[in-house]
């Protein structure tokens, strides 16, 4: 295990992503990673390298007429005796291999060996991705220094499978209640169950159809869910009050205001309240920086059906993708690995649009 505070950048991508997987950084841990990430990158002539917090940014400043972000979080979830890393076969497995070190590890290498790229280039490696949005490094950057996150194309290394994912849906959580009276069970007849009365907020979402929206041509498949219920008084009391939350997951043509009007119009009659919300990234596939990178990477794009940091560029007017090695379907699990293919797949394709002319 290589001391915290030294990173061998020599040593390839797949040394390299063990190396990081090596180093813990849970959220709000990970000044160790960050300050061996900050030295990894300052002796680079071609970057100038800043330090806010736990978030490092090293960017080139050669005039070109275009400039691109790539990012990748440092943070993890906390371990479930996943460590230190494990090399079997083709496949890396430990703590944040997939979810996001690979990543990290790939846009290390070319920001340290990358010198003269075509484009100009920002890299960003946050903290506290983890975690609540208001500890998020990268929107920490953009309420302070939105000039460090100015860019045609953003592209996030989160886990997709070595493929192309653009945009991402918003999601709205509400809490739809239903109110009756109380009464003593064994005279059920003088009161309202609140409980029973939820069957009509669960007959609706079962009716709802949800949306396809095609957008860029891409499909986006929304969903309208129940995700908890509670309700209940004693053993022998009838609820007066019974709620059930739901959660909406859009399409990113649609707002928040948008979402929240769709779920009220599904729901009128109930109570709905707010409990968060955060609006989705359309894809941009139209923009001319996205389509050249498509076309470069070769990789028909997906859309992709979850939430991630993408709609804070999108907040900005960038576009952004994923773009990054690993399975997203093993983020957070004990097992989870990186394909070694896809760490050098991931590394030798940027590296050729970078260098493209």
């Amino acid at each position: 295990m290589p001391a915290p505070d030294h990173l061998d950048l020599a040593a390839g991508v797949v040394a390299l992503t063990a190396q990081l997987v090596d180093v813990p950084s849970v959220s709000h841990d990970e000044a160790a990673l960050a300050d061996a990430v900050h030295a990894a990158l300052a002796p680079a002539a071609h970057l100038t390298v800043e330090r806010h917090g736990n978030t490092v940014v090293a960017r080139t400043a050669l005039g070109r007429p275009e400039r691109v972000l790539i990012g990748g979080h440092l943070d993890t979830v906390p371990a479930n005796d996943n460590l230190p890393h494990r090399l079997d076969g083709g496949l890396l497995f430990g703590l944040g291999a997939c979810d996001m070190k690979g990543g990290v590890a790939v846009a290390l290498l070319l920001a340290a060996t990358v010198s003269e790229p075509t484009r100009d280039v920002t890299y960003v490696f946050y903290d506290c991705e983890e975690v609540e949005a208001r500890f998020n490094g990268l929107q920490r950057l953009a309420d302070e220094r939105p000039d460090l996150l100015e860019a045609d194309l953003a592209i996030l290394m989160e886990p997709s499978d070595a493929g192309i994912e653009a945009g991402c849906q918003g999601t709205l959580r509400v809490e739809v209640t239903t109110r009756g009276e109380r009464a003593h069970s064994a005279r059920s007849w003088l009161g309202s169950n609140a409980i029973h009365s939820a069957a009509e907020v669960l007959a609706r979402l079962t009716t709802d159809v949800p949306r396809r929206a095609v957008i860029d041509g891409l499909e986006y498949r929304e969903g309208l869910n129940a995700v908890g219920i509670r309700g209940g008084v004693a053993g022998n009391v009838i609820p007066d009050e019974c709620v059930v939350t739901v959660n909406y997951r859009f399409a990113p043509d649609l707002d928040v205001d948008q979402a929240v009007a769709h779920v009220s119009e599904v729901f009128a009659g109930f109570d709905v309240v707010v409990v968060d919300a955060a609006p989705g990234a359309r894809p941009g596939l139209d923009r001319p920086a996205a389509a050249a990178f498509v076309a470069a990477v070769g990789e028909q794009p997906r859309p992709k059906f979850g939430w991630t940091d993408v709609a804070r560029f999108s907040a900005l007017g960038i576009p952004a993708l994923n773009f990054g090695p690993g399975d997203p379907a093993l983020a957070h699990t004990r097992g989870e690995y990186v394909p070694v293919s896809q760490l050098e797949s991931c590394l030798a394709r940027l590296r050729g649009w970078l260098q493209a002319s």
